[in-house]
């Protein structure tokens, strides 16, 4: 009985999910609506609201994540290019030395 009512709350709890929060199917979406209605079921009986918030939980971490990507990204690039600068001040340096 559990588990058929479970099921039936994920049924109709994923397209409810996705209706609130405007989110597109997103891996993110998919895995935070799942874990928010079976815990919104086991907790308070609120399946439809647990798929909900998990949604936009899981899809603000996913946001989350991938702004500190973009951030490693940008300071690894900014490095790289420091670094060439530094060889081309070397560079120049040596060549006007040897003048």
């Amino acid at each position: 009985m559990n588990t058929k009512l479970v099921t039936a709350s994920l049924m109709l709890a994923l397209p409810l999910a996705f209706a609130s929060t405007g989110v597109s199917a997103k891996p993110s979406c998919l895995k935070g609506a799942a874990v928010g209605a079976v815990g919104g079921h086991f907790v308070g009986k609120h399946p439809v609201i647990g798929a909900a918030v998990g949604c936009a939980v899981g899809r603000h971490m996913s946001k989350k994540q991938e702004r500190e990507q973009q951030q490693a990204q940008a300071r690894a690039n900014a490095q790289a290019q420091a670094n060439a600068q530094a060889q081309a001040n070397a560079r120049n340096q040596q060549a006007n030395g040897h003048r």
